[in-house]
């Protein structure tokens, strides 16, 4: 997403946890697109951080920030989680309770500015509930939940708000896992979720034929939906 942004002409802030990567893209953006590209650090989990984070975006920006895109996952060990709350409080506060947090801070800041976007992750296992990951899934499905209501709330200061449910995409978190199909690249994914930025959607699946896909898992019985192995 940061170099098909980049490619647009956007100047970038990456944040993340991992300095030495981040510097790596910054520099190759920097270098390769021309244009500005800088990296400031972030961890979702770190509540207690997420405020001066802002802040320190605020000052590498300039106070020019158009948005932001919040792409925080991890898919955990449903079987674990069932055995372990530790491991389910892991999946629900990484997946949720640390990206609302990042939000919050996030789009109090566009309201007050009356403009921006804010885009973010979320997924299709939010759909519907399978005994494969419903922990994740649950998780996944309140932030749709939330984007939905933030994007009612900052509709009138002019702040849009873009929820992305994803499918699979080839990357470190679904490498190697059973039962993938239909599994995106991820410059394809990349691609559609600039676009959705850009043309200012509400929600949009990626890759798009997930829409379809997703309307009829949504549409299946629970009958029979309690006995397939998913």
């Amino acid at each position: 997403m940061a170099e098909e942004f980049a490619r647009r002409g956007r100047g970038l802030l990456l944040a993340g946890r991992d300095a030495a990567e981040l510097d790596a893209v910054a520099q190759d953006i920097s270098l390769r697109l021309c244009v500005p590209a800088a990296r400031v650090l972030v961890d979702a989990l770190a509540f207690d951080t997420h405020a001066a984070f802002l802040e320190e975006c605020r000052r590498l920006s300039r106070e020019s920030l158009l948005g932001a895109v919040v792409c925080i996952g991890e898919l955990g060990n449903q079987a674990a989680a069932e055995k372990d709350p530790r491991e389910a409080r892991r999946i629900l506060e990484t997946n949720l309770v640390g990206v609302i947090s990042l939000l919050d801070v996030l789009a109090a800041y566009f309201e007050s500015r009356r403009g921006g976007f804010l885009c973010a992750l979320s997924s299709v296992a939010g759909e519907r509930g399978r005994r494969s990951n419903y922990v994740y899934g649950a998780a996944k499905a309140g932030l749709t939940v939330y984007l939905q209501g933030l994007r009612s709330r900052l509709h009138p200061a002019g702040v849009r708000v873009v929820t992305i449910k994803a499918g699979f995409v080839d990357t470190r978190m679904t490498w190697g896992r059973p039962g993938m199909f239909l599994v995106a690249s991820p410059a394809r994914a990349a691609r559609g979720i600039v676009d959705a930025v850009e043309r200012a959607r509400d929600v949009a699946y990626i890759p798009g034929f997930w829409r379809p896909v997703m309307a009829l898992v949504r549409a299946l019985p629970e009958r029979i939906g309690k006995r397939m192995k998913w």
